[in-house]
């Protein structure tokens, strides 16, 4: 009478170990799709950041292969047509992410940096016109400020820089631009000081030091600003100075800062040596 009922027992224990191998397995595999998509998101980040671009298009364009339709590959492959400067394919690159039901607003800036990168400014413009005026970022303002400029919009791109400037916590960069954009307007006082304020936030930012130079010429003005310099980018501004000199007519003063900057430079200085050869023996 004890066999079947022991039966029972063995057939009912198979059953449930059976299920719990299942249910073992199911955990493996579900462990295993885990860590791969954990592997491949930081591969993703390694290519999108420290990788060469070019093996990360190569890498985007194979996984998309398998899975054409994830934007946050997409999203990669245009990211990084456009670190590896490819702008005309990234262009292209952002429309089919911007197709995609998920894309968002940021998708649609990024689109228009490459626009304008890849010197399609209309096209630029039509994008940044396409946003919600709600969506306020400090890159799409940037932009907008770079658009405004291009189409000599002085005041819209001076409110677009001023707007710019108080969405980030860096704007060294936006600082310059819009310096720069005073000084192609001949307003060289205000783009001395915006390269001023740029310096003084990153005070490496060596375009903006040699951009202060050139507003400084620009007014006659044949001294160096007080700002932090090291040797060599003393005697590179010094013959920036004695370049905006000579284009003033200024020819003398020129080649004192020329020679300056021959004496400056830590190592031998052959632009400078150059135009100060020019000079004197004309």
């Amino acid at each position: 009478m004890r066999h079947p009922v022991l039966g029972t027992i063995c057939v009912a224990g198979l059953v449930a170990l059976t299920a719990c191998a299942d249910k073992s397995d199911e955990s493996v595999e579900r462990a295993i799709q885990d860590v791969n998509a954990v592997d491949e998101a930081n591969l993703s980040d390694v290519m999108l950041t420290v990788a060469d671009p070019n093996e990360g298009i190569a890498y985007f364009h194979r996984t998309l292969k398998d899975n054409p339709n994830r934007i946050d590959l997409q999203r990669g492959l245009a990211v990084s047509y456009v670190r590896a400067k490819r702008f005309t394919e990234a262009v292209p690159a952002w429309k089919q992410v911007i197709k995609h039901k998920d894309s968002t607003a940021n998708d649609r800036v990024d689109m228009a940096d490459a626009q304008i990168r890849a010197g399609m400014w209309d096209d630029a413009e039509k994008t940044l016109d396409g946003i919600p005026p709600t969506h306020e970022t400090f890159k799409r303002y940037r932009l907008e400020a770079m658009i405004a400029d291009s189409n000599k919009e002085w005041n819209r791109a001076d409110s677009f820089y001023e707007i710019a400037v108080s969405l980030t916590t860096r704007p060294a960069g936006v600082m310059n631009n819009w310096g720069y954009s005073k000084l192609t307007r001949g307003d060289y006082a205000d783009a001395e000081r915006l390269f001023g304020e740029a310096v003084r936030q990153d005070s490496t930012l060596f375009t903006a030091k040699n951009n202060m130079v050139l507003a400084r010429g620009a007014q006659r003005q044949y001294t160096l600003p007080v700002i932090p310099m090291v040797q060599t980018e003393r005697a590179q501004l010094l013959h920036t100075l004695a370049l905006s000199a000579i284009k003033q007519g200024d020819t003398e003063t020129g080649k004192v800062l020329l020679r300056e900057a021959v004496e400056t430079h830590p190592q031998h200085f052959e632009a400078a040596v150059r135009a100060l050869d020019a000079l004197e023996s004309s």
